[in-house]
């Protein structure tokens, strides 16, 4: 039996590279702690955890708002919990958060939801919070916690793209919060300068190019017409997109054989056919194959 539910995927980005600095058994032990209270703040938000996932954690939740409160609080939580960590050791949260249809069976969910949730996690950046429903966008709102518009979103095995809305919610941080040691700061202003997303700066082997947002869209491609070229038959002539849409940077595959994008500091790379995605940070874009064939022409992006 389907029945509408809220659900959240949380997800800690640099776990990799946590594993490399400490060694895998502590590293296994942060992580498992961090998730583990994860776990606790959906509990204690009246949600349902699922399972987790590594270093993820799946939770669904009756009623949107204490999606939104568990999701917030976490996030701000976690950020003090950051300020007191080893650099070594800092783990990021990226969270996406779906309303819709989800079936239970056992002790497991599926449905449209939690493929959303899961896409949205994947798609967001390090301390975001990522929504795909105006209804559960209008309750952000309501408890004082504002959201912006990302415009609609391609999910992978989904036929119509998603609207999918940014939680800001550093909005209401304390003043005490504010005043942090200058890493946190500093870091939470590259990922306001992330969210802007006033310019993309692209390398292929010798060739730099930088793009303004009101310079797009623009192309890449293996055509000498295109705005990027990148010269190898394994790329189509027009392959790939650049738009700003919605104060976002994005990723628009046109290509015959497809885009992979690997983002820097961890997750799941991303196989684009005919497919979009938000561009955040910094990382890279295979074009004409996977990232498994060390072949592939690469393009690095960063968006500042």
């Amino acid at each position: 039996m389907s029945v509408q539910t809220t659900v959240v995927f949380a997800d800690l980005m640099g776990s990799t590279g946590v594993f490399e600095t400490i060694g895998s058994a502590r590293g296994s032990r942060v992580v498992t702690q961090i998730t583990q209270w994860i776990s606790e703040m959906c509990v204690a938000h009246r949600g349902r955890v699922i399972k987790t996932l590594g270093d993820g954690v799946l939770a669904v939740f009756e009623h949107a708002p204490d999606a939104i409160d568990a999701v917030v609080e976490m996030q701000r939580d976690h950020q003090k919990r950051l300020a007191q960590s080893n650099a070594g050791t800092r783990l990021p949260i990226r969270i996406g958060v779906a309303r819709g249809e989800v079936e239970f069976i056992d002790d497991d969910c599926y449905g449209d939801a939690v493929n959303v949730a899961s896409r949205l996690s994947d798609l967001s950046g390090p301390h975001q919070i990522w929504v795909n429903d105006q209804s559960v966008a209008e309750s952000i709102e309501s408890h004082g916690v504002r959201f912006r518009p990302l415009g609609p979103i391609t999910i992978r095995g989904r036929a119509e793209a998603c609207q999918a809305f940014q939680v800001e919610w550093h909005e209401n941080l304390s003043t005490d919060l504010m005043t942090m040691q200058a890493s946190i700061d500093s870091q939470r202003e590259r990922v306001d300068k992330v969210v802007l997303g006033g310019e993309i700066q692209l390398t292929w082997l010798d060739t730099h190019k930088k793009f303004r947002s009101a310079q797009l869209p623009i192309h890449i491609g293996r055509i000498s017409q295109a705005e990027f070229v990148v010269n190898d038959p394994r790329v189509s002539r027009a392959h790939a997109r650049i738009d700003w849409r919605n104060g976002s940077i994005l990723l628009v595959d046109v290509s015959t054989y497809g885009s992979w994008v690997r983002f820097s500091g961890g997750g799941s790379d991303l196989l684009l056919r005919r497919e979009e995605c938000v561009l955040h940070g910094s990382g890279e874009i295979a074009l004409g194959a996977s990232f498994a064939d060390l072949t592939v022409p690469t393009v690095q992006f960063s968006i500042s």
